[in-house]
C-alpha cells in the first residue's frame, strides 16, 4: 500500500514547481477572499486539528529511539510530518479549485461529485474518530461514556459553527490567537532563556537537511500521516480556495509552505524544549492544551460539514435548522462508530483520492488547450 507514495507525492510535487514556472503571475481569487490575516486564520485551523497541539509530546520519545527516525533529532522528524513540505498538497488543491475547477468543471461529473464528498464526509467523521481513540491519552482518568459524550458534543459544536461562515472564520481568528497565547504561555512557564530556546528551534535545521526523505514514507507511521495529509488535501482545497483574495500564484505557495509552518515550528520547538529538558506538562497546561485541542477539532469539522453540505445542497434554507443540525450530527456521529466498530481506516480513504488525482490529471490533460487557453487570458487580464 505504502509503495505507491513515493510517486504520488513526486508527481504532485513536481506539478506544483510546473505550476509556478507556467502561471507563477496568475491571481487567484475566491468565491468569498477574505484578509490575509483570516486567510492565514482559516488555513492553519482548518487544515490541522488536535493532533498538532497533543501528539508531539507523545511522539518525541518513539522518534528519540526507533532506528528509522535516527538520521535526525525528534523535533526535525515532528516537523517534517506536519510541515512545509506537506502543504504542497493543499498549495496544488487551492490552485485547481481557484483557477481550474472554474474553467472546467470536473467536480460536476456526478461519479467525482460523490466520491468527493464521500471522502469529505468519511475524513470528517476520522477527525472525530481520532480524538475519541486519544481522549483517554489526553485527559487523565477519562470513562468511555465520558469520551462518547465529549466527542458528541464536539461533533453538536462543529454542526452548530457550520451553519454559517462567518461562524467559521471567527472562530478560526479566535483559535489562533489562542494558539499563539498558548506558545507564549508555554514558553514562559518553561523558564526558557532566549538563548535555549533558538537552540531548541535550531533543530529544525535537521528536517531541511534531510527534506528529501520526506518525499516517501520513513516508515508505516510515517506512511499513515502521508495517506492522512492526501485524504485532507482535495477538501482543504475545495474549502481554502473560497477565500483566496487576489494573491499571485506564487505567491499563494509561498504562503501555504511558510505561514502555518513557522507556527507549527514555533510550538513544536517550544514542546521540545518541555521534552528534552524533562519538564512535565501537567495542571493548568495540560487542560489548556486539551482546550485548545478541542477547539482545532470543532474548527477542522466545521469547516469540512460546510464543504460538503453546500456541495450537496443540504444546507439550512433547504433543510431547515432543526433538521441541519440533527441531520449532519447524526451523519458524522454514525461514522465515527464505524470507525469505531469495523476495520475502515484513514489509508483506504487515501488511497480513494490518490484515484481521484489521476482521474484528474486525465481529464486535465485531454482538456489541456481550452484549459491553457482560458488561464493564460486571466494571466493577460491580471496584467492590466
Amino acid at each position: 500500500m505504502y509503495e505507491i507514495l513515493p510517486v504520488a507525492i513526486a508527481i504532485t510535487l513536481l506539478t506544483s514547481v510546473f505550476i509556478c514556472v507556467r502561471w507563477g503571475n496568475v491571481r487567484c481569487v475566491g468565491k468569498t477572499p477574505v484578509s490575509l490575516l483570516a486567510f492565514s486564520a482559516i488555513l492553519f485551523t482548518s487544515g490541522l486539528d488536535v493532533g498538532l497541539i497533543m501528539f508531539p509530546l507523545v511522539e518525541f520519545p518513539i522518534y528519540a529511539t526507533e532506528d528509522d527516525y535516527s538520521f535526525t533529532n525528534p523535533l526535525a522528524i515532528e516537523f517534517g510530518f506536519w510541515g512545509f513540505l506537506v502543504w504542497a498538497f493543499y498549495f496544488l488543491t487551492t490552485f485547481y479549485f481557484c483557477i481550474v475547477e472554474p474553467k472546467l468543471g470536473l467536480f460536476q461529473y456526478r461519479p467525482i461529485r460523490w466520491i468527493n464528498n464521500l471522502i469529505i464526509i468519511s475524513t470528517c467523521a476520522f477527525t472525530a474518530y481520532l480524538f475519541l481513540s486519544y481522549a483517554p491519552t489526553y485527559i487523565d482518568g477519562i470513562s468511555p461514556l465520558q469520551q462518547y459524550l465529549l466527542v458528541g458534543l464536539i461533533i453538536f459544536m462543529a454542526v452548530c459553527s457550520s451553519t454559517h461562515v462567518r461562524y467559521i472564520k471567527l472562530l478560526s481568528i479566535a483559535s489562533s490567537a489562542l494558539f499563539i497565547l498558548l506558545t507564549l504561555v508555554m514558553l514562559g512557564a518553561s523558564g526558557a532563556s532566549v538563548s535555549a530556546y533558538i537552540e531548541s528551534l535550531s533543530n529544525l535545521t535537521g528536517y531541511f537537511k534531510n527534506i528529501h526523505r520526506f518525499v516517501g514514507p520513513i516508515s508505516d507511521y510515517h506512511g499513515w500521516y502521508l495517506f492522512w495529509w492526501f485524504a485532507w488535501s482535495i477538501m482543504i482545497g475545495q474549502f481554502v480556495a473560497r477565500f483566496v483574495s487576489g494573491m499571485k500564484t506564487w505567491q499563494l505557495l509561498v504562503a501555504l509552505l511558510v505561514i502555518p509552518s513557522v507556527a507549527i515550528a514555533l510550538w513544536f520547538s517550544t514542546l521540545y524544549y518541555y521534552f528534552s529538558n524533562g519538564i512535565a506538562v501537567a495542571g493548568l497546561l495540560r487542560w489548556a492544551m486539551v482546550i485548545l485541542g478541542i477547539i482545532f477539532v470543532i474548527n477542522s469539522l466545521d469547516s469540512l460539514i460546510r464543504l460538503y453540505t453546500d456541495n450537496l445542497g443540504f444546507n439550512i434554507e433547504k433543510l431547515g435548522l432543526a433538521q441541519y443540525v440533527s441531520g449532519n450530527f447524526l451523519l458524522i456521529g454514525s461514522l465515527v462508530l464505524l470507525y469505531q466498530l469495523t476495520p475502515l481506516k484513514i489509508e483506504w480513504v487515501g488511497l480513494v483520492v490518490i484515484g481521484l488525482y489521476i482521474a484528474i490529471y486525465i481529464l486535465v490533460f485531454k482538456n489541456r488547450s481550452k484549459l491553457r487557453d482560458s488561464i493564460t487570458c486571466a494571466n493577460d487580464s491580471s496584467k492590466i
